[in-house]
């Protein structure tokens, strides 16, 4: 089924929105455990872990399925197909296992991380803090990065639809997230 102008744009907006925040509160991660990892301060430590804790708590996963759910939706309403072009399907797996790496292993290194430093053991590894927002900041950038070049062409499904001269049946339209 293709969406209406109005509802993708709506979904685009709130996919983009859901996109830049969630690769923005990685950023702020990021800056509160390169704090935790390099001060001398057993407070700010604590204070970095715990702002990080509330941060993955409220924040991360809700808008990692925002993004999620927003792309899912616009490919499947619109004419890019989440298997007609190289750049999209790639974006729709690194997107899922971002949010698959978000939940199985970001947050339970800072819930780790918090643990450890509220408990008087300090920080156990900066690793804890610092890898997933760095390996998560990297992979935003590089979606970011393929959304705005487009590389790549059409998959192999993808030509055979375009040579074939027809647009695909509705079980097939699996279209772009954004």
């Amino acid at each position: 089924m293709k969406l209406s102008r109005p509802a993708r744009r709506v979904l685009l907006v709130t996919h983009v929105v859901a996109s830049a925040s969630w690769l923005g509160l990685t950023l702020g991660l990021l800056a509160l455990g390169l704090t935790a990892a390099t001060s001398g301060s057993a407070e700010t430590v604590e204070a970095s872990v715990r702002a990080m804790k509330l941060f993955a708590d409220w924040l991360l996963l809700p808008l990692a399925f925002l993004t999620l759910g927003g792309g899912l939706l616009l490919s499947l309403g619109t004419q890019w197909g989440l298997a007609r072009h190289r750049w999209v399907y790639t974006k729709f797996w690194l997107t899922l296992a971002t949010t698959t790496a978000t939940a199985f292993a970001l947050r339970p290194g800072v819930n780790a991380a918090v643990a450890s430093v509220t408990a008087g053991e300090g920080l156990p590894d900066a690793g804890d803090v610092l890898m997933g927002p760095v390996v998560s900041l990297s992979a935003y950038v590089f979606m970011t990065v393929i959304s705005i070049l487009k590389p790549w062409g059409p998959t192999r499904r993808g030509r055979r639809l375009r040579s074939a001269g027809r647009a695909p049946r509705p079980a097939e339209r699996l279209t772009e997230p954004v």
